[in-house]
């Protein structure tokens, strides 16, 4: 069916110049735009809505001088090769992808497209060169990773006192040194940490599990596409095994997530990179187009589910919250 799907979506973009209406074609100086997307969330997602909306602001509207890519969204790792190497077939204009496993498919796939990133660390990882000067074909949004797991992992510990924690990682987009700095800096606290690692969604349920049986008190789930787009595995799993955790985006508390902290994957999408891929539509170099890094961190709680998982929250943690569901 995927496969099928794909074929669809390369005829619908060879055609797409050819069909939409005279008039339609006068907008943007006659071009229509080809967006290819390797992405783990559904299109109806807020935060594509967001991008959407702020794109047709500025005059790129989809369905009239934007074709878009039903089958780009909701993908699986393993299905990121094939449908990255499907959007350089179809010449789309740009290539958005979300997470570092997303990023790594595209720049496999091409050296001249131009690709619109979200990632942990684009320096890090070897994405661009720089925020400065991404380089290359590549720019886009830093998420700052490496430093806000470890500021979960101590807001964790603030919330959730105890003497062991776990960590939920995706081996797909941290490194081994990320994941020790994590474990010194929990064994300086006088807390052991558990390390449980997956690389596919299917692993999560028997993670989780794992997790429970290793008697970790609390559970920070670390910065991850895969692992947010998971959650709706993840935020039942825990409840049902009454584990507190942490997620990267405070939009998740609004899911029934406990703790949510970092910034808004909403604004990030709304603001920065619809500006950016506006930029790019117009012609302007990946090379050329600064990556950027979010400059607001919110801190959300869900006292329904601190309720619902028997626990109790400090009354100074929740006062520093900005955003708490009760």
């Amino acid at each position: 069916m995927f496969d099928r799907k794909r074929r669809e979506f390369i005829t619908l973009l060879g055609g797409a110049a050819a069909a939409w209406p005279l008039a339609t074609r006068a907008q943007e100086s006659g071009r229509t735009y080809r967006l290819g997307s390797l992405q783990f969330s559904p299109r109806g997602a807020p935060w594509h809505v967001a991008f959407f909306d702020a794109l047709r602001r500025q005059g790129f509207v989809e369905g009239q001088n934007l074709v878009g890519d039903p089958d780009g969204y909701s993908l699986r790792v393993d299905q990121l090769a094939a449908h990255a190497a499907e959007l350089v077939k179809a010449k789309v204009d740009i290539i958005i992808a979300a997470g570092d496993p997303n990023v790594r498919a595209a720049q496999l796939a091409t050296k001249t497209l131009p690709i619109l990133a979200i990632a942990e660390d684009l320096v890090d990882s070897g994405f661009v060169a720089s925020l400065a000067k991404p380089g290359g074909n590549t720019t886009g949004v830093s998420i700052l990773t490496s430093g806000l797991n470890g500021k979960r992992q101590e807001i964790l510990l603030e919330a959730v006192p105890g003497t062991r924690i776990a960590a939920l990682a995706d081996d797909n987009s941290i490194s081994p040194q990320k994941l020790q700095e994590l474990d010194d800096a929990a064994r300086a606290h006088g807390v052991a940490l558990s390390m449980f690692r997956v690389t596919k969604e299917d692993e999560i349920p028997g993670a989780l599990d794992a997790v429970k049986k290793s008697g970790a008190a609390a559970l920070n789930v670390l910065a991850s596409s895969l692992l947010f787009s998971a959650r709706k595995t993840i935020i039942p799993r825990v409840a049902a095994l009454r584990l507190p955790a942490i997620y990267q985006w405070p939009e998740i508390t609004a899911e029934g997530g406990l703790i949510g902290y970092g910034p808004h994957i909403t604004q990030i999408y709304g603001e920065i990179m619809s500006r950016q891929f506006a930029a790019l539509l117009r012609g302007t170099k990946p090379a050329d187009i600064p990556a950027e890094q979010p400059t607001k961190f919110d801190l959300a709680i869900n006292l329904k589910t601190a309720k619902a998982l028997g626990i109790t929250l400090p009354p100074a943690f929740i006062s520093r919250a900005d955003n708490v569901i009760e």
